[in-house]
C-alpha cells in the first residue's frame, strides 16, 4: 500500500496556482472563504484539499456569484447537510443569473460576428456600397 503525502503550499505557491495575488488570498481568508492552516511559526500554508476548494470557489466566482453570496454558501456548507436546501436555492439562483448573462454575451458575440461578416462581404464585393448594416441584418433575419 502506497502512502500519499499531502503537499503543503506556501501562500506564494498557492497564489501562483490560481494567478492571484497573495493579498487576494489574505482577503479571502479575512472574508472566511478559505481557511489556510498555520505552521508552528505562524506562516500560512495550504494543502491539496484547499486547491480543490479554491477551484470550486473560482468556478462560482466565474458565474458572477458575489462575495456576499460566496460567504453565505461557505457558512452554510460549514453547518452541514441541513443547509443543503439553502445552498441549492442559492446555486439555482446563481445559475439563472449566469444563464441570463450568458445569453447577453452570446447576443453581443452574434452582433460582432454579423458586423465582421458585413465588412468581409463589403470587402469581397458581395454587399453593395449602399447596403447598410441594419439592412444587412434584416436580410439575414437578425436584429441588432
Amino acid at each position: 500500500m502506497t502512502e500519499t503525502i499531502e503537499h503543503k503550499y506556501s501562500i506564494a505557491e498557492f497564489s501562483a496556482l490560481f494567478d492571484l495575488k497573495p493579498s487576494t488570498l489574505r482577503f479571502y481568508e479575512k472574508e472566511e472563504l478559505i481557511k489556510p492552516q498555520r505552521s508552528a511559526n505562524g506562516h500560512r500554508f495550504y494543502v491539496d484539499a484547499d486547491v480543490q476548494w479554491m477551484k470550486f470557489l473560482e468556478h462560482l466566482k466565474g458565474t458572477g456569484m458575489s462575495i456576499i453570496d460566496l460567504k453565505k454558501y461557505v457558512a452554510w456548507r460549514s453547518q452541514g447537510d441541513q443547509t443543503i436546501p439553502e445552498r441549492l436555492e442559492l446555486l439555482r439562483a446563481t445559475k439563472q443569473n449566469f444563464l441570463k448573462q450568458l445569453n447577453e454575451v452570446q447576443h453581443h458575440l452574434q452582433i460582432l460576428n454579423d458586423k465582421i461578416n458585413w465588412y468581409e462581404g463589403k470587402q469581397a464585393g458581395m454587399i453593395t456600397e449602399d447596403e447598410s448594416f441594419a439592412a444587412y441584418l434584416a436580410k439575414m433575419g437578425h436584429h441588432e
